[in-house]
């Protein structure tokens, strides 16, 4: 019997004829199950076709394609411009008119934002040294100014954080050249404070940091090495002064207690001689 006889015969008796799994054409399903792309089968078996197989996946790169394209298509810092060139030109902007810079464009805002920026400035002799003041209202009240040398200009600062709106006995201190920390202190309402938060000259935006281990407020505190350091100081409750000191890493975002000092002391200033290394 030959085949069309036998196809019929089947037909007849209700048998449904299965298609062969792979035809003349190369079907994906031949190649090696550790492709997972159809680009990856595609370079095996040449003017293939996609037949249904689970373990590829044809959008499986779909994301990562798109973002190069989006990186691709991301227009110049400065049109007509090469990047480089763009950035050669920013870096030589006085810092006053930055907060500007920023409100640009995102492009600029991310480059304003991060570390290149600033420490090409630096390394170049182009940065630009201010100072930062505190103030405090009369209704107790207190604010943040920059001062420009160079240009003889204040800055205002964004409102502090609630909590710190009316603060005592709280710390200061610069880490990595462009972060500036207030840490302790005492709120008149709520009592002694554990809280840390710092202003990003880079962002223009104050920012919350990990708590103290102790809450503490007129205490020692001093910056070794790009780590703070704090000891003493009061705290409400039965031990009110405090031996406790404690030591923040900005690179590790944590903080950690150190040696007791010998003697509970408040208030006093904390500073930080070279010779002695302590």
């Amino acid at each position: 019997m030959d085949s069309n006889t036998e196809r019929s015969s089947n037909a007849q008796r209700g048998f449904r004829v299965q298609a062969p799994l792979v035809d003349s054409v190369s079907c994906y399903c031949k190649v090696d199950a550790s492709l997972k792309t159809v680009a990856g089968a595609r370079k095996f078996v040449p003017g293939s076709k996609l037949c249904i197989q689970p373990d590829i996946n044809p959008n499986a790169h779909r994301g990562k394609n798109l973002r190069r394209e989006k990186t691709r298509i991301q227009p110049p810092l400065l049109p007509g411009l090469p990047d480089d060139l763009a950035i050669a030109c920013l870096i030589r902007v006085p810092r006053v008119e930055h907060r500007k810079l920023r409100l640009v464009c995102k492009r600029w805002y991310r480059l304003l934002a991060g570390n290149f920026f600033y420490s090409l400035r630096k390394s170049l002799g182009m940065a630009e040294e201010w100072v930062y003041v505190i103030k405090r209202e009369r209704d107790g009240r207190i604010s943040w100014h920059a001062f420009d040398p160079t240009y003889q200009l204040w800055q205002p600062l964004p409102p502090v954080p609630g909590e710190y709106s009316a603060a005592l006995g709280f710390g200061c201190a610069v880490l990595s050249g462009c972060h500036l920390y207030l840490f302790g202190g005492k709120d008149p309402l709520k009592g002694s404070m554990r809280r840390v938060i710092f202003y990003s000259a880079r962002t223009n935006k104050w920012h919350r940091a990990p708590d103290m281990l102790r809450k503490r407020h007129f205490f020692g505190s001093c910056v070794i090495n790009n780590c703070l350091y704090v000891a003493g100081g009061e705290c409400d409750g039965t031990q009110r002064t405090l031996r406790s000191a404690e030591i923040y890493d900005p690179n590790k975002n944590r903080w950690s207690f150190i040696s007791d000092m010998s003697t509970a002391m408040v208030p006093f200033m904390g500073l930080f001689m070279k010779e002695c290394g302590s």
